[in-house]
This record gives structure tokens, C-alpha cells and sequence, in this order.
């Protein structure tokens, strides 16, 4: 029963694209993994919406990923990490984790100065939960938290080179330059793709956390712990991935080919609210 259980694939989920920042690093740290990814691009984006709202989008997504017999669930999605992880993972049986925590651990570790900073959606900076883990973990920690709400549609527009976006990071950044922190978390799982052009703007010596990456680390040693690890070699014939999405199924697919290190096939387009 173990070993069957540890074969099924991993749910993931967020707002839109931003997320499959979070499947390419399982991707890449874990192929023997299967996935199944939902992108709420109908809905998108969730940085603005309240904890209500998040919480029940959230509660739907799990229903319908649960459906699909995942094993463990990753809420590849700041705002609804924060806004409904804690709620929702008391309500299943299977793991759950989100990207909040991994990425404070480690700007805890990485900051010299203890001045962090953290840029994020509305929702996820109003939360307070990024500044919450970091003082509990590091207690002479200074939080500065910007919220920069265009960051996301910039990215879902494909723009993320584009003068216009350089623009906007240099306006939304600059004040936390100003704050003379040594460490800054992106903390929106689009925010990765603006990566190059956020290092210009904050320079050498600030150290970006890309909670992204240190998700997939966090899930590794979960699904190790709860002997859910895929030991078994992939199946060559199946693809092990899996995405579905509440709209814009061909624009997605389009995005997703050109970050993922894997083509997708498709992209199923499914009625979320069913859920």
C-alpha cells in the first residue's frame, strides 16, 4: 500500500502561471515525481482579493486535486499560503505545504545585517505572515515589506524584459534600496521570472531568496519523511505531468513550454466552481 501510495502524483496549484516557477524546480530536483499543476488563470489575480474569497477558491482547487488521487498537496502560491494553508491543511489527510515558510528560513539564514526584505502581492505583504516566521525565527530581524502589485500582470502579459517592467521594478524597489537591507525575498512565485531585472535594480550585494526553489527542497525532505518518495522509475510512455487550468488553456500551455524544462502537451480547460 506504501509503495502505491508514494507512486501518485503530487498536486500543485496557484492563481496562474506564477507557479510553475514552483513545478519547474520539482522538475528539476525531483524527476521521478508526477504532477498534477492547476492554474486558476480564470480568477487571476488572487493579490487583491480577500482572505474570503482566497479560502474558498482554495478550498475548491484542493477538491478538485483531490480528485485527481494526489498524494500531497503544494500551494505553489504566496496569497493563498498565506491566507488559507494553515485552515485547509487541518481539513485533509494527506501533507500540505506552501512557499511562505521555506523562503523565511532561508533569508533568516542569509542575511548579515538582519534587514529583510520582502516583495509580494498585496494580500501576501498585508498578511504579515513572511514578517510572523521570520521574527519567530530570527527575533532581531527587521522586516520591510513592498507590495507590488504589477509584478504579476507584467509577467502573465510575457513582458518580463520589456523597458516598461524595468521601469516598474526600479519605482516599486527603489524605497526598499533605501532601507539598507542585505536580503529580499520574492515572495509571489511569479516574481522569479523578473529575477535578472530585480538583481539590476538592488545590485550585487543584496541576496534574492527565491522561495520557488527552496519549496522544492521543503517538499523533498517532507515526502522523505513520510516515506511518499517515488522510488520507482518513471514510466516512459505516460507523461508524468499534468496541468489543468479554469481558462485560457492555449495561453497557458504557450507560457508554460517556455519556462518548464519539459514540453507540455495540453493544457484542460475545467469548470473550478464544480468543485
Amino acid at each position: 500500500m506504501a509503495e502505491r501510495e508514494s507512486e501518485k502524483p503530487i498536486g500543485m496549484f496557484d492563481s496562474g502561471v506564477g507557479g510553475l516557477t514552483v513545478a519547474r524546480e520539482v522538475m528539476r530536483n525531483m524527476p521521478g515525481e508526477k504532477i498534477v499543476y492547476f492554474g486558476d488563470t480564470a480568477r487571476v489575480p488572487y493579490g487583491n482579493k480577500s482572505k474570503e474569497i482566497i479560502l474558498r477558491y482554495s478550498r475548491q482547487i484542493v477538491r478538485f486535486l483531490q480528485s485527481q488521487d494526489v498524494k500531497a498537496i503544494v500551494v505553489a502560491c504566496n496569497t493563498a499560503s498565506a491566507f488559507a494553508l494553515e485552515e485547509i491543511r487541518h481539513e485533509l489527510k494527506i501533507p500540505m505545504i506552501g512557499v511562505v515558510k521555506p523562503g523565511a528560513r532561508v533569508a533568516c539564514k542569509a542575511t548579515r545585517n538582519n534587514r529583510i526584505g520582502v516583495i509580494g502581492t498585496n494580500g501576501t505583504i498585508s498578511s504579515g505572515l513572511y514578517t510572523e516566521f521570520i521574527r519567530e525565527m530570527n527575533p532581531r530581524a527587521q522586516v520591510v515589506g513592498k507590495a507590488c502589485p504589477l509584478f504579476v500582470p507584467l509577467v502573465e502579459e510575457n513582458m518580463w524584459k520589456d523597458p516598461v517592467t524595468k521601469e516598474m521594478v526600479r519605482r516599486y524597489l527603489t524605497p526598499l534600496k533605501e532601507q539598507n537591507i542585505d536580503t529580499l525575498i520574492l515572495g509571489c512565485t511569479h516574481y522569479p521570472l523578473l529575477r535578472s531585472v530585480i538583481r539590476e535594480v538592488m545590485g550585487e550585494s543584496v541576496t534574492l531568496v527565491n522561495p520557488a526553489y527552496e519549496t522544492a527542497c521543503s517538499l523533498k525532505e517532507l515526502l522523505a519523511r513520510e516515506g511518499l518518495t517515488n522510488e520507482a522509475a518513471p514510466e516512459t510512455k505516460k507523461h508524468p505531468y499534468r496541468f489543468f487550468v479554469s481558462d485560457a488553456a492555449e495561453t497557458f500551455q504557450k507560457f508554460a513550454n517556455s519556462i518548464l524544462p519539459v514540453d507540455i502537451e495540453n493544457a484542460q480547460k475545467i469548470n473550478i466552481e464544480e468543485y
